[in-house]
């Protein structure tokens, strides 16, 4: 049973909208690579098997109060890219970065959906 409260936390729908926007990136148009995955979580080089990899993890979540009972929320999420190639990696994670930079400049704001199954929206990414 979902409670449905204005003022809880949004981490988990947050993190996974991300993740539906960063497997758009594909290797088509003007994306630079084809990421291999994407995950909800943070993994460490030794548990990554696909390449380029994204892996995204919320972590601090601050709440600043305003008047008229409304408060901004600030999450901060990490995300770690992983790649491999034999070449050059320093281009080839220049690339990734890129197009995850091209995808949240992109979709700022960016909506989600809550644990009541509302449409909730950010107000502003910050890389």
């Amino acid at each position: 049973m979902s409670i449905g409260r204005d003022f809880s936390t949004r981490r988990r729908a947050i993190v996974g909208s991300l993740k539906t926007l960063l497997e758009t990136i594909n290797g088509t148009g003007s994306f630079r690579t084809n990421v291999a995955e994407v995950a909800t979580r943070l993994k460490f080089w030794d548990e990554v098997s696909d390449f380029p990899s994204i892996h995204a993890g919320a972590g601090n979540e601050t709440r600043e109060y305003q008047g008229g009972n409304f408060r901004f929320r600030y999450l901060q999420v990490t995300l770690r890219c992983y790649v491999q190639d034999e070449d050059d990696v320093i281009l080839a994670l220049e690339k990734l970065l890129e197009d995850v930079e091209a995808v949240l400049e992109d979709n700022d704001p960016f909506t989600y959906t809550d644990g009541s199954g509302n449409t909730q929206s950010t107000a502003q990414t910050t890389i």
